[in-house]
């Protein structure tokens, strides 16, 4: 479902002194996260679509990993069937907050 390397991350930067400095980033995305996205997933097969849809909610481990690969969703060329189509190929298909096509 998630990634833990999304979840968890740690970071190691080494200089000449062979002093380490170690950046340890963390984002705990709970249980109830997923279970609520899956509910708001599963209403939207009777909803209808409006000006506005949620698709997705992404955690920001995950935005900022795709900003490091250079994939930036806040980029106005991205389209949310890109950011869909990107979740679903990394197997982050948990975020996805639609059924409908897009």
């Amino acid at each position: 479902m998630t990634d833990s390397n999304l979840i968890n991350q740690q970071i190691t930067f080494e200089d000449d002194s062979d002093n380490a400095l170690v950046i340890k980033r963390e984002q705990h995305i709970p249980q109830s996260f997923l279970d609520r996205l899956k509910t708001e997933r599963d209403a939207t097969e009777v909803q209808r679509m409006g000006d506005f849809h949620r698709v997705a909610s992404i955690p920001v481990a995950v935005v900022e990993k795709w900003m490091r690969e250079g994939f930036n969703i806040y980029d106005k060329n991205i389209k949310a069937s890109d950011v869909l189509k990107k979740l679903r190929n990394e197997q982050l298909d948990a975020f996805i907050t639609t059924t409908k096509r897009i």
